[in-house]
């Protein structure tokens, strides 16, 4: 779970009043506090009147559509995070949210707990100041491993061995976030600078490796979260 969840407050514009309100409910149920509006209009007002930390957004609203919404709130706060949800698959309506700063894009109808997921996975993101240098990655604990990012090695109390370059910087992006779900467009986007099928195959077979790096010891796996991404689970002894 994102360290202060229970803090955070969600707008949600969606003008299917049933789905709006089971998306409060459920979100509610799970530690946010949630303001539903069901019109673009009314939504932007209530952004300018109040503070949110998260923005879930619909692109087809009457008064206002999504992209607008969306570009208007990113001008008020270009750092807050939002998602937009959408029947609208196709490629160019994704790639004009991304090009207004959306963090993530889901196709309705979606689960409600692949949803969380995404939300977490994405103020899990946030967790660093923008604009701050990041610290040189530090050796951290995996299990019985010894993971160390600068110098690509892998060790238990048996045997040391040294990764690639991307095997390691993937394996930092899940240990970084331990317990909690990394989706598959944010590895790849660190890792490979894009997302698309081809890579998509590419971290598929690094994820299969670096399981076999993490097989001896138990307490230890790498959970796919089907449609998600993939969440570095250490069960405590």
């Amino acid at each position: 779970m994102v360290d202060n969840e229970h803090n955070i407050r969600i707008i949600i514009v969606e003008d299917d009043v049933n789905l709006g309100f089971l998306l409060v409910e459920f979100l509610e149920a799970n530690g946010y506090e949630v303001k539903l509006y069901r019109d673009g209009l009314s939504a932007l007002q209530g952004f300018t009147l109040s503070r949110f930390d998260f923005c879930i957004i619909d692109l087809m609203l009457p008064g206002m559509d999504g992209f607008t919404l969306t570009g208007k709130i990113k001008e008020l706060n270009k750092e807050i995070p939002v998602i937009i949800l959408s029947a609208r698959s196709m490629k160019e309506d994704k790639i004009n949210g991304f090009r207004l700063g959306v963090d993530d894009y889901i196709t309705k109808p979606f689960d409600e707990e692949e949803l969380l997921y995404r939300i977490r996975a994405v103020l899990n993101r946030q967790k660093s100041l923008p604009g701050q240098p990041a610290p040189e990655p530090k050796p951290m604990m995996i299990g019985r491993y010894r993971f160390d990012p600068v110098n690509q090695t892998l060790a238990n109390d048996r045997s040391s061995q040294r990764i690639t370059l991307k095997e390691s910087r993937i394996l930092f992006k899940l240990a970084s976030a331990m317990n909690t779900i990394v989706t598959r467009d944010d590895i790849m986007s660190s890792v490979w600078g894009e997302s698309d099928y081809y890579t998509g195959r590419s971290l598929d077979v690094f994820i299969s490796k670096i399981r076999s790096y993490l097989k001896d010891d138990p307490s230890v796996q790498i959970v796919t979260i089907p449609t998600v991404g993939y969440l570095l689970e250490v069960k405590q002894a």
